[in-house]
């Protein structure tokens, strides 16, 4: 595990920004093999701007090809992708087109037979270009989805903020990064922007405690055997609990979203009114979509989540995700061609532009230009391992409880004992 090749991927990193789609499967459009027209319905989550934009062009450019395949697409908010696509799954009426968050998740809608086997489908150069990236997609030996970006996850800050407050370099540790909080807060800056109205972003912090106080034993057998027994993760609720007191946050941190508008704890980067997040990749491009010029934020810089001194975990360890997209079960064939496509050199690259974000295809490497990514490259390459979020990892159900027990210790109404619990109940009731 502690060697690793450029951007690979352990089989269970999965997480994104992805799209889903939106309906068709079976008669609308139709799923016409014999050479007749079909249309593909595309269900995406970048609601405005270049990431929207993309999916326009990359249509278009495929249609230029195959005059028979027309394609509706829409985009969906993201925090509303998990339920609109359990829906479709309970009713049989799948999208055509979806995202594939892995772990847990995906392995369960394979479960229930509503996605398409790829592993005989996929073209030579996206299993090329894509190694490891693919494995985080494979459920029993069989692959799901084509991996489209990499986005690990870490602190975002503003260089300025951090000048002007006289923070003279990056923590490491959290006896430095609640030095830095004070500093900020001296100087009339917020420390960390939180937008813990999604529920998810709060969960970033027990996720990123528990990566440093759990041994890697202990995160990798969450996608198998999870057991909460060991200490380590109620040292990990002691620590965000202790941290909290510290009020890092900014304030209305609980009522805050994490990506829509100037307000959301992303637009409080963008706009110079907190100085840090904790983030997946993707916040690049989303605070760059919310800049006064909605271009890259100059002074945005990046750093790994601190060490979490006496821990069991590996200080390089990271925890992440892979944007991925699979085809439902009763799609045409043209659904495999279009992600094979998406998965090319050109595409990966035009993804890569859109999104602000590290492409999955080692190939279109060379079209990351902004330079908050790449230390995002470096730590990822030297890192011991690379975890996915652990609520999607841990399936729906157990993850979204885990998600609300953080929150709710956030608001004063539970502790590192009651996030214990909740996930041993929900984990006992899956």
């Amino acid at each position: 595990m502690r060697v690793r090749r450029p951007l690979a991927v352990t089989a269970a990193l999965v997480m994104g920004v992805g799209g889903l789609a939106a309906c068709a499967g079976g008669d609308d459009g139709g799923s016409n093999d014999e050479g007749g027209p079909v249309t593909l319905t595309v269900w995406h989550n970048s609601t405005t701007g270049p990431g929207k934009q993309y999916w326009e062009d990359a249509t278009a450019a495929f249609t230029e090809d195959h005059p028979d395949v027309d394609f509706e697409i829409q985009s969906i908010q993201n925090e509303d992708m998990d339920g609109k696509l359990q829906t479709a799954a309970n009713s049989g009426d799948m999208p055509d087109v979806f995202m594939a968050r892995g772990g847990q998740k995906l392995a369960d809608i394979v479960a229930s037979g509503n996605v398409k086997d790829l592993t005989g489908s996929l073209s030579d150069e996206a299993k090329e270009s894509m190694g490891a990236a693919l494995s985080a997609f494979v459920v029993d030996g069989k692959n799901y989805a084509v991996p489209t970006a990499v986005l690990p996850g870490g602190m975002f800050y503003s260089q300025d903020l951090f000048d002007e407050a006289g923070v003279a370099s990056t923590p490491t540790t959290f006896t430095e990064l609640e030095a830095a909080n004070d500093q900020l807060k001296d100087a009339g800056i917020e420390p960390i922007a939180l937008g813990a109205k999604a529920a998810w972003p709060a969960a970033h912090w027990f996720y990123f405690f528990a990566l440093r106080e759990c041994s890697q034993e202990t995160i990798e057998n969450l996608s198998t055997s999870p057991d909460f027994s060991d200490e380590c993760w109620l040292r990990a609720g002691q620590d965000l609990e202790d941290f909290a007191a510290t009020e890092p946050f900014h304030e209305g941190f609980l009522t805050t979203d994490p990506q829509e508008g100037a307000g959301s704890s992303a637009g409080l980067i963008a706009n110079h009114k907190a100085a840090m997040e904790l983030m997946g990749g993707w916040d690049v491009g989303v605070i760059a979509s919310l800049t006064p010029d909605e271009k890259p934020l100059p002074d945005l810089g990046w750093f790994p989540f601190p060490e979490v001194e006496g821990g069991e975990g590996d200080p390089t360890a990271m925890m992440g995700g892979v944007d991925g997209f699979a085809c439902s079960n009763d799609s045409p064939s043209a659904c495999e061609e279009f992600l094979n496509f998406i998965a090319t050199k050109d595409q990966q690259e035009k993804y890569a532009e859109a999104y602000q974000t590290i492409p999955a295809s080692t190939e279109a490497q060379g079209a990351v230009a902004d330079p908050a990514l790449e230390p995002i490259m470096e730590a990822y390459n030297n890192a011991a391992y690379v975890s996915t979020w652990m609520d999607t990892v841990l399936g729906q159900n157990v993850g979204n409880a885990l998600n609300t027990a953080v929150v709710e210790l956030l608001a004063g109404n539970g502790d590192a004992a009651s996030i214990v619990a909740t996930m041993e109940t929900a984990a006992g009731r899956g």
